[in-house]
């Protein structure tokens, strides 16, 4: 009864920290990946053609197949991981019914790996399989919380308008830029862009600012220059 009563109670749930950040991560993916693909269009095209025209379409094409192909991809993989979750938390679900003393022996053990003694595992394993019987399993075992799924609708959202945003840095550059300036002003929109989505990920994934930020230039100089001479072999 208590298990059924966890599982429906969780949706009232606000979304937790780790939900908010996998929203987050797959807009600074996107942002990336719509900067990189759009400025690779735009010099592949610019450096085969001068016509302004068909440069702009072909980079505003590319930003919006860009953008919609990043939203899918988001949008299948964290539905397969919403999947699994949700498959993991009734299976959880079963064997608190069909194998309890299992279940009690594992969050036993979980309390006794940290230092606790084995009368203290056991009292603590005893009073919360009593109270969150669900909730606890799934959390010691697998630290999901309960209740709390990734939203793939969220995640494609996010990378949907995270990758038209980030390609419309060096599409705006290249486009209103004058024509003398078209190429330094893109290739500053990109580093900068860049340099900002290598920041975010640092930041989000608690890694080395510096290191992501030199990483994400780089990898957008050597984008750059090879779109650049696969147009002019055009």
């Amino acid at each position: 009864m208590k298990v059924a009563k966890q599982a429906a109670g969780a949706k009232k749930r606000k979304s937790t920290m780790a939900e908010r950040s996998n929203t987050l991560r797959a807009g600074v993916l996107g942002a990336n990946d719509g900067i990189l693909t759009v400025v690779g269009v735009l010099f592949s095209v610019a450096a085969a053609t001068t016509n302004e025209f068909t440069i702009f379409i072909a980079g505003l094409s590319d930003l919006l197949a860009c953008a919609f192909s990043m939203a899918s991809g988001e949008y299948a993989s964290v539905s397969s991981q919403k999947d699994t979750e949700k498959a993991v938390v009734a299976k959880e679900a079963q064997l608190l019914k069909t194998d309890f003393k299992q279940q009690l022996a594992a969050v036993t053990a979980y309390y006794q790996a940290r230092g606790v003694t084995a009368a203290t595992a056991k009292a603590i394993a005893d009073e919360l399989l009593q109270k969150k019987p669900l909730a606890t399993v799934i959390r010691i075992k697998y630290d999901l919380e309960l209740g709390h799924y990734m939203s793939p609708w969220q995640a494609a959202f996010s990378s949907l308008v995270a990758a038209a945003s980030g390609g419309i840095f060096p599409l705006f550059a290249m486009t209103f830029a004058p024509v003398a300036w078209q190429w330094p002003a893109t290739i500053a929109a990109v580093t900068f862009s860049v340099a900002l989505t290598g920041y975010l990920s640092a930041k989000l994934g608690d890694g080395l600012v510096k290191t992501a930020v030199v990483r994400n230039i780089i990898v957008g100089i050597i984008t750059m220059f090879i779109h650049y001479y696969i147009g002019q072999w055009m």
